[in-house]
């Protein structure tokens, strides 16, 4: 009787772990299957232009922390200038998202008048894509507007041009395409003007490869035309070409929330603070514009 039962047991465990063996080495496993491709999404390249003033700094920082959660991005950041400013090095550099910092200074023809502000800049930047990137997507973003993260993850995936509405621009409150019917029925903005695309610098980007294969697209010198001229100098451009982002223009994502303009500090009284704090902090103001 309990030999029956040592024989028995022994037989169990014999047959458990027969079982376990089969089920460990024997019975096909599902395995994900591996993704060897690369996962980085297409690259970014943003184009702030910059110029010196007192809210230079700040409205740098708050665009570079907004642009440190998106991936895959490099940042043109060009200033009107003829030397590279340190505190600009600084700034960037403190912040941490992949940059270049270059100059472009305004020819001095336009200094006078209406000033087309930015526009060496982007067409600076224009010159550094054309030399130095051959994919993914650029976009002119100015320093001093307000972005929704999520704007940039959908015109990551642009393949020629894309628009979306920008808001508090003009007495309309908003500068948009009207979409109809899930089709471009025309613009809607505060100044037409005359205008074939009569859209803020904010509200469009475009694909790297579609700018090579328009060597001659710039921006022109040519205040409150420089959107539209830009995007007829990428020409041929149909309709059927534009994608309409941010939920079929049903949504905002960047807004122009311009800083309210600061006059120059007044001079550092030396004598009073020169043994304290202030005199490092001096270093970050503009004492004239």
């Amino acid at each position: 009787m309990v030999l029956a039962k040592s024989t028995r047991m022994y037989l169990i465990i014999f047959i458990g772990t027969v079982l376990i063996y089969l089920l460990l080495h024997c019975v096909p496993t599902y395995l994900p299957p591996s993704d060897n491709k690369n996962t980085e999404p297409p690259p970014l390249y943003i184009i702030t232009p910059t110029y010196r003033r007192p809210e230079q700094l700040a409205e740098l920082t708050r665009l570079g922390q907004t642009l440190k959660h998106v991936k895959n991005l490099l940042w043109l950041v060009i200033e009107d200038a003829y030397d590279w400013h340190p505190l600009v090095t600084h700034i960037l550099d403190r912040i941490g998202v992949p940059y270049v910092y270059l100059l472009a200074p305004m020819p001095e023809q336009y200094r006078k008048g209406y000033i087309p502000r930015g526009v060496s800049n982007r067409n600076r930047g224009l010159e550094y894509l054309r030399a130095n990137a051959t994919e993914g997507v650029f976009y002119f973003a100015d320093d001093d507007n307000t972005y929704d993260i999520s704007l940039f993850e959908e015109m990551r995936y642009i393949q020629k041009v894309g628009m979306w509405p920008v808001g508090l621009v003009t007495s309309t409150g908003v500068s948009s395409p009207i979409i109809r019917n899930g089709k471009l029925d025309g613009y809607y903005d505060g100044w037409i003007g005359g205008r074939k695309y009569p859209i803020d610098m904010a509200g469009f980007a475009v694909s790297v490869k579609f700018l090579h294969e328009r060597p001659n697209a710039k921006v022109p010198f040519k205040t409150s035309f420089e959107e539209t001229l830009f995007l007829e100098s990428l020409e041929p451009l149909e309709r059927s070409d534009i994608e309409y982002l941010a939920d079929e223009c049903t949504d905002i994502l960047v807004w122009h929330t311009q800083s309210v303009k600061n006059g120059p500090a007044k001079p550092f009284n030396e004598t009073l603070h020169n043994d304290t704090n202030l005199k490092y902090l001096e270093m970050l103001l503009v004492r004239k514009s």
